[in-house]
């Protein structure tokens, strides 16, 4: 009721009444959360703006410990995370949380608490069995199944121990967006639609910019595109969650306690960054060794991880058609069959369609033997321009203490104010990449390329707080400073004040910044992905990249305009007459990449709130929150491409503009890097949410909130700032209770969200709006101990998108056991 920032909790009741098939769906349900699907197995929480489908702007704890995926920098979904059987509870804190917790808790943090062992004993076993793809025009009906079971046992009255064990089996939901991407890619010859050689649809890969070339068919340029292949035809969407943790605790005392937890997960399932992934065999592991007292809390973690024998689908959708025939063998068989069909009298449309037919001749089909041996031998090749492979060891070593200064003083006898309270803390965390020589490298000039790299920061804390006017007022102050290798000290502040005229009245106000210093991936990858190398953004590893490139949309328009010169020049002259002088005329088209080398990213927020608890016996809890937010250097991706000779030879600043125009308007002049970089633009955006939970008569709980979050404005906006990509508008509406008739209970849970424009790497445009209703009846059994649980997500199986480019979400229906005894 008194916390200074807005905190979103689901406790075990509400755990027990949610109709969600885990306690991790449920999370969608809180006001101010916003959850994207890239797969059944994979869900991505944000709050308050600028999701994208691996948020490392928002943090995951586990009792205090990141579970992230250290290459990734953010977790995968709930993988290496509790199960259902032994979560305690959940708490979110939406908005920026770096003055307390650093690292990239710039938009928001989850923490699971989980059950200790002294305090819940015994033996659980939960086994869910259901079913999805109802109706889905993709694929029939299929199977789902998770089996978990929790043995947690006292020793004695010093030492206890927990295992926990999940395995989940199931069929992913599918991306299967047949949206044209490039609908404009032969406008200059009138060709759209069916007719467009150059087509790139959504979930299509290996038509991509990068697997088009333009080809000169009577006299005129045509964009043409290799064939690709269907997301559905490069990967198996068999999901499988193999996970355990096994715990032992130690008490030290009265109130002191400590505990080793070791958690590893095995998993298949499909995930996104830019492309889409299957991750097929992913390991991870997780070694931790926690301290908790009055006086002092601690902890350090180990996590390892290896991606197993996962693969790119953009780039195995690229080469198998490249391994069958190369672009240019394809390319030259496209133009043969092309003039053999127009000189036959074919019209042009139907030319290309029988060019095509033509030049795919002996190209792999799908569901055949040749077509699946092809697909494992190139997801065994860790080079991204002839195969497809993820081949990453990526570790975390992160060791943290936090001492409460103020407690520890009174426990020592000093007359320290109960009024006054003082905390300090310091953590350190270092990431180590074994590199693989696609992914990473080692970039330091004194090390060999396949040394370990290491990338590491150091932070720590200091927060004093009062209570005055009679404990009505509470004022906190926060000041932290984090160091990152290659990167000079930033300071973040925060200031909170609670004043509660009452203890059923609570207004808040703070004020925080936050820095989010660049992750593993957007520091140091160093990835050919589709004949586009991207590379990361620190100097270590782009240095002379951003000073010679020009920017990939630039040369787009040129090249465009180039071809629509070209197509339109009826005159005498040769093919490449016509090209010189449409390259003279339309190189002043051509931008010079106006960024640079990574910075951190900043926020600045200020958030008003009030929370109170209403009526009689306080029955209506109410919380409202409002937030005003300002966003600088966004950590995003530019594509720009570096001039060169015939022979490869980079052409730098002071060649004649000519000469770069030219090398830029043929393929094999370009250089072409995907960049990690900070945006130029300052954006703001606000939001508020209001929440309301009232308690029924007769064990009823009544819930419904609403949240706003809106893009204000953007200053000096270079439209390189990460998308929005969040609804204006969204609500939850929810009823529960254990007991409504004798042992039989009920959870519905309805939620709506409002369209709004995605904006990623892989697609730009409206996500339609969406609703949803999951519901659930349970019947308890008190002795044995049985729990049944009969629910459905989305009962009407309206199948709805959740961003672009991600996979149809329709209805599971899943019937849970759950049996406990001590």
């Amino acid at each position: 009721m008194q916390s200074p920032v807005t905190v979103e909790k689901i406790n075990p009741r509400a755990l027990r009444l949610t109709p969600a098939p885990s306690f991790f769906d449920a999370i969608e349900y809180l006001k101010g959360v916003q959850v994207i699907t890239p797969s059944l197995g994979f869900k991505v929480i944000n709050a308050r703006g600028f999701t994208n489908t691996t948020n490392v702007r928002f943090a995951q704890l586990v009792d205090g410990i990141d579970n992230q995926a250290p290459h990734v920098g953010g977790p995968i979904g709930n993988v290496l995370g509790p199960s259902d059987l032994d979560i305690l509870a959940v708490e979110v804190v939406p908005g920026t949380a770096s003055a307390l917790y650093g690292l990239n808790a710039i938009n928001g943090l989850a923490n699971f608490s989980t059950r200790n062992p002294f305090k819940y004993e015994g033996l659980s076993v939960l086994q869910k069995t259901g079913v999805n793809h109802i109706s889905d025009p993709n694929v029939g009906a299929k199977a789902y199944s998770e089996t978990s079971v929790r043995f947690a046992k006292v020793l004695s009255d010093k030492w206890a121990f927990k295992i926990n064990g999940t395995y989940l089996r199931g069929y992913d939901w599918i991306a299967n967006d047949q949206t044209e991407l490039n609908p404009n890619g032969n406008a200059t010859t009138g060709l759209f639609g069916a007719q467009n050689p150059a087509q790139d649809q959504v979930n299509r890969y290996g038509n991509e910019s990068s697997d088009r070339s333009t080809l000169t068919l009577g006299g005129k340029q045509y964009s043409v595109a290799r064939t690709g292949y269907n997301e559905k035809d490069v990967t198996s969407y068999d999901l499988r969650t193999l996970k355990g943790d096994l715990a032992i605790h130690r008490k030290l005392g009265a109130e002191s306690e400590l505990s080793y937890t070791y958690r590893v997960a095995s998993f298949d399932n499909v995930y996104q960054r830019s492309n889409r992934f299957r991750l097929q065999g992913y390991l991870l592991q997780q070694h931790a060794l926690q301290l908790t007292g009055p006086v002092v809390q601690a902890r350090a973690y180990f996590t390892q991880e290896t991606t197993g024998q996962s693969y790119n689908l953009r780039s195995a959708a690229e080469n198998i058609d490249r391994s069958y025939k190369p672009d240019a063998t394809w390319n030259q068989d496209f133009t043969n069959a092309w003039n053999a069909a127009t000189a036959g009298g074919q019209p042009v449309a139907q030319a290309l369609a029988t060019a095509r037919t033509t030049a795919d001749a002996g190209r792999y089909q799908p569901g055949t033997a040749a077509f699946d041996q092809k697909l494992k031998a190139l997801s065994t090749i860790n080079n991204w321009d002839v195969g497809a492979a993820l081949r990453v060891r990526a570790n975390l070593a992160h060791a943290e203490a936090q001492v409460n200064i103020a407690e520890a003083l009174r426990r020592g006898g000093q007359p320290l104010p109960a009024a006054f309270d003082l905390l300090a803390g310091a953590d350190h965390r270092s990431y180590l990449v074994v590199p693989d020589g696609n992914y990473f490298v080692n970039p330091e000039k004194e090390h060999a390329p396949t040394d370990d790299l290491v990338y590491s920061k150091t932070g720590g804390f200091v927060q004093a707080g009062a209570h005055l006017l009679a404990d009505k007022l509470r004022l906190t102050a926060t000041l932290r400073v984090d160091k990152n290798d290659y990167f000079t000290a930033r300071f973040n502040p925060r200031l909170t004040a609670v004043y509660s005229p009452t203890p059923r009245h609570n207004f808040r106000l703070s004020y925080q910044s936050g820095y989010r210093f660049p992750s593993l991936f957007e520091g140091f990858s160093n990835v050919n992905s589709g004949q586009v190398k991207r590379i990361g953004g620190l100097r270590v590893m782009s240095d002379g990249v951003f000073e010679n490139s020009y920017l990939r949309t630039s040369i787009d328009a040129f090249n465009t305009a180039v071809t629509a010169n070209i197509n339109a020049n009826t005159s005498a002259q040769t093919t490449a007459q016509k090209r010189a002088a449409a390259v003279l005329a339309n190189q002043g088209r051509l931008v010079k990449n106006p960024y640079t080398y990574l910075k951190p990213e900043y926020i600045r927020s200020l958030e008003l709130g009030y929370k109170a608890a209403l009526g009689p016996g306080g029955r209506l809890q109410a919380d409202v929150d409002f937030y005003y937010n300002s966003y600088h250097d966004f950590i995003a991706q530019v594509e720009a491409y570096v001039p060169q000779t015939s022979t490869g030879v980079a052409l730098n600043t002071g060649t004649d503009l000519n000469t770069i125009a030219t090398a830029l308007s043929a393929r094999a002049g370009q250089a072409r890097y995907r960049l990690w970089t900070n945006s130029q633009s300052q954006v703001y955006n606000y939001g508020g949410s209001l929440g309301l939970r009232y308690e029924v008569a007769g064990g009823y709980l009544a819930g419904a909130n609403t949240t706003y979050t809106r893009l204000d404005r953007t200053a000096n906006g270079d439209g390189l700032e990460d998308g929005f990509n969040t609804p204006r508008w969204a609500y939850n509406l929810s009823l529960g209770n254990e007991k409504a008739v004798g042992n039989f209970g009920f959870g519905l849970n309805y939620r709506w969200q409002q369209h709004y424009y995605s904006q990623t790497f892989l697609v730009n445009g409206d996500v339609p709006a969406y609703d949803s209703l999951d519901a659930q009846v349970t019947y308890a059994v008190p002795a044995p101990n049985l729990r049944f649980k009969l629910g459905a997500s989305n009962v009407l199986n309206n199948y709805y998108v959740t961003y672009l480019g991600g996979p149809s979400v329709g209805g599971l229906y899943y019937l849970a056991v759950t049996y406990s005894v001590k």
